[in-house]
């Protein structure tokens, strides 16, 4: 078996059987007789070792092109010889709290199931697993291997949902900190808000175009697609509805606290200017006095009296407490 499959299955009324030869001899099998179908699993598959396949399950070359680039978009596509549906899976990295995306193609057509994933964020062997235990679910055929791939993809969009909010109440939380009056604070403050906003887009990319094909798939018309599987999408709709509303809310508040930052900044920004001001008109009252003192004209006022020197500094501490007091009451200080 080629390295790029990662698993290859003939499934008989729910049960597994075992594959003994090549990937056109096991899904001859399956379409023998009733209640088969295969199921192949590819990883990160190149050109030359997909061809292969795509001639023994007579793929179409644009369902081929797109799933060898990879970096589609979440899609459903209807062709002569296959259904093809585009995912893309997430996963929260808790250490780094990033979302990572990665890609899963389905194709099924006639007594067989195509999985092609890319990146790390893969459901398809938890699907396996959980499939091959509920037999009734898997004697369904391959519209219950395309409906269980979709519904563990968009439970992973409501988990990471979940996780998100957690780290956007934190986020929150560190914006109206005290603390983050200290300027090295505050830029990194407005470094994870900005970072934190191109992770929430990420995962809209993922979640929000899926939308369309979970609806095509609840709705009846589509070839080889079981009409009995219609409810089961449907609630993979709305459990997707659910995630995307998550996803706009968490859009919505972020966006908010953003705001909030940003005015803050503003106020504390004002406030410093305000202070600075208000000590420069201080320190400009001494410095203008002590200027007309310095110019040593011989008609000033009081220059030749003992007391005229400690007169003028005097004059100069009265004025700057003058102002002191005032910038004090109108909260310059």
């Amino acid at each position: 078996m080629p390295r790029v499959i990662v698993d290859c299955a003939l499934y008989r009324d729910g049960r597994r059987v075992e594959v003994s030869g090549d990937v056109s001899t096991a899904l001859a099998e399956a379409r023998e007789g009733e209640g088969g179908f295969l199921w192949l699993g590819v990883h990160d598959p190149t050109q030359r070792e997909f061809d292969r396949l795509s001639e023994d399950f007579a793929l179409h070359p644009l369902a081929v092109e797109d799933a060898l680039r990879a970096h589609q978009r979440p899609k459903l596509e209807t062709y002569e010889d296959a259904l093809f549906l585009v995912l893309k899976p997430v996963l929260y990295e808790e250490e780094s709290g990033t979302v990572t995306t990665g890609e899963l193609m389905v194709f099924v057509g006639h007594c067989f199931v195509l999985t092609v994933r890319h990146g790390e964020a893969n459901p398809l062997g938890v699907v396996r697993e959980r499939l091959e235990r509920e037999r009734h679910v898997l004697a369904h055929g391959p519209t219950a291997v395309m409906y269980a791939v979709s519904d563990a993809v968009v439970d992973q969009y409501m988990e990471v949902a979940g996780e998100l909010q957690v780290d956007l109440e934190e986020l929150e939380a560190d914006v109206f900190d005290p603390r983050g009056q200290d300027p090295r604070r505050a830029r990194m403050t407005a470094s994870r808000i900005y970072a934190f906003k191109r992770q929430v887009l990420e995962f809209r990319r993922a979640t929000s175009p899926l939308t369309e094909p979970m609806d095509r798939l609840a709705r009846a018309g589509l070839s080889f697609v079981d009409d009995r599987s219609r409810p089961f999408f449907r609630d993979v709709s709305d459990h997707l509805t659910r995630a995307n509303e998550q996803v706009e809310a968490l859009d919505r508040l972020l966006s908010d606290v953003l705001n909030a930052y940003l005015a803050q900044m503003g106020v504390r920004q004002n406030d410093d200017m305000r202070k600075i001001s208000a000590w420069a008109a201080m320190v400009a009252v001494p410095t203008a006095l002590a200027g007309v003192y310095g110019m040593n004209f011989d008609y000033m006022p009081e220059t030749h009296q003992v007391w005229g020197y400690p007169a003028v500094l005097v004059l100069m501490a009265g004025i700057c407490l003058g102002l002191y007091r005032m910038f004090k009451r109108r909260d310059w200080l």
